[in-house]
């Protein structure tokens, strides 16, 4: 069974399917990743055409 570091605390987890979690080791872990993706503290790296689009601006791009 593969063991990998979680990516949130780093502890050592278990990558298979009865860690409900994974790739993180606990709901806790899981849910700090969210929060910080929420509040934008994460972004995929790379450059951004559109930064934000709503609804009302999708008319410009067809």
């Amino acid at each position: 069974m593969p063991e990998i570091n979680c990516p949130q605390c780093g502890e050592k987890t278990h990558w298979n399917k009865d860690n409900p979690f994974r790739p993180f080791c606990s709901e806790q872990c899981k849910n700090l990743d969210f929060i910080a993706w929420a509040h934008e503290e994460r972004q995929i790296p790379g450059d951004s055409q559109v930064s934000d689009v709503f609804s009302e601006d999708l008319e410009k791009f067809e």
